[in-house]
């Protein structure tokens, strides 16, 4: 019967064994280098984008105030008038994002021969809120026939929808401007771009709302105003991507 004979290889096992791993590292080296290098040669660079929007929105702050002697009729008066601003504030189209900013009622000083002395009681009640910009002449002269005395300023702001399409494309600009950069970079210096190996973003910055001063109402009954001009403006929404190419 015949046999299977296996030659021992105890020796030289154990001698080509340290050949074997030097060829398997010297394969493996110069991928890793090959990978270290490639980390290395990259080019960083940063694009800025920004797009400007119309502002179709007024964010108004009116208010009433109303002084007297007593502070609790002075509240009581306070709180009929900004009803009857709120009610019809309420009932136009368009309103949105209505609320209370601030209820105050605080006592009036006088000083003679410095002495302090209360003389009487002034209530303010506030409300804030956002209206289509071509409605808001209209409206404001309303309010103050319904009975407010304060108009705190108005700011110009773009709706939502249109601030977060303005993000979008701030953003495609910002890093059409930082590929424009690193191209402009390349062929200057001769070399060839490999590949995009780490994109950073930095989210587009909400625009900041457009502010307007306008001076407290006063009015007359028997004096008819011309209606309220108001003009709103644009916003620019800001955006910055970094992107670092191997070559």
């Amino acid at each position: 019967m015949s046999q299977l004979v296996v030659p021992s290889i105890k020796g030289n096992f154990w001698k080509a064994l340290p050949v074997a791993l030097l060829l398997c590292a010297s394969f493996v080296q110069p991928s890793f280098a090959q990978e270290k290098e490639r980390l290395l040669r990259t080019l960083t660079v940063s694009g800025r984008g920004v797009e400007s929007i119309p502002t179709t929105l007024s964010q108004v702050n009116v208010g009433v105030e109303v002084q007297g002697k007593n502070a609790a009729e002075v509240q009581k008066e306070a709180a009929r008038r900004s009803s009857a601003v709120v009610t019809l504030i309420k009932s136009r189209p368009g309103v949105e994002k209505l609320q209370t900013t601030s209820i105050n009622l605080n006592p009036v000083y006088s000083y003679t021969n410095n002495v302090q002395r209360i003389t009487g009681y002034s209530a303010t009640n506030t409300v804030n809120f956002r209206i289509p910009t071509d409605r808001t002449g209209t409206l404001l002269d309303d309010v103050v026939k319904a009975g407010a005395t304060r108009i705190d300023g108005i700011s110009f702001v773009a709706s939502d929808d249109a601030i977060s399409q303005a993000q979008r494309q701030a953003l495609q600009k910002a890093t059409q401007d930082a590929q424009q950069q690193a191209n402009a970079v390349f062929t200057t210096l001769g070399l060839k771009a490999k590949e995009v190996v780490n994109v950073q973003i930095n989210n587009a910055v909400p625009p900041r709302p457009v502010y307007r001063e306008l001076a407290a109402a006063s009015v007359r009954a028997d004096v008819p105003l011309p209606p309220t001009p108001v003009v709103g403006g644009e916003q620019q929404v800001e955006a910055s991507v970094t992107l670092q190419i191997s070559y």
